[in-house]
């Protein structure tokens, strides 16, 4: 991906995730926002991305962080947001026995108190590959991969989504359920 379009995710991650009304974007109930109004708005705070450049950008994404609609006139992102008012209409779905959460080591003496919690999102993200946990705890430092029980949680009640792009999803992880390194 090159700078241009890194930059032009991390704007997207931004506006579809945690704050569209820096540019003056209404999201719907589901995350979706209108693809032409987007632009307009972009381009009107500043940020011109062409439509062939939001393609690129969707297409490319290693972690396919955002979607678009069937008609291609709308566009959201797959999971990540802390954006209460949103809900993907995930439905429920059983995990694989284990998932991995990757953090950094910084975080492992909170995590040891009292489990993992979304913090600002609305949900733990969690992988069902190891690497891809070392990838996401090194963006914040030294990594520290914790392996789930998932397959258990799920056993005993808790929910477990799965995003378009392949993240886990829940509301949290007990201290019970969490293996550490």
């Amino acid at each position: 991906m090159t700078d241009k379009n890194k930059n032009i995710s991390k704007f997207l991650s931004l506006i579809l995730r945690h704050a569209p009304d820096t540019i003056g974007l209404t999201l719907d109930k589901n995350g979706w926002a209108d693809v032409a109004t987007l632009l307009e708005r972009a381009a009107a705070h500043g940020k011109r991305i062409s439509l062939e450049q939001l393609h690129e950008v969707v297409a490319s994404n290693d972690k396919q962080r955002f979607a678009f609609s069937a008609d291609g006139r709308a566009i959201r992102a797959s999971q990540g947001h802390s954006l209460k008012s949103v809900d993907l209409e995930l439905a429920p779905a059983e995990p694989p026995a284990i998932l991995y959460h990757g953090t950094a080591s910084r975080f492992i003496t909170s995590i040891r108190q009292s489990g993992l919690k979304a913090q600002a999102r609305r949900h733990v993200h969690l992988s069902a590959e190891r690497a891809t946990a070392v990838a996401v705890g090194a963006r914040y430092g030294v990594p520290v991969v914790l392996t789930v029980r998932a397959a258990e949680m799920h056993a005993l009640g808790h929910v477990f989504h799965r995003s378009d792009n392949g993240v886990w999803l829940t509301d949290a992880v007990p201290l019970r359920f969490i293996e550490f390194p």
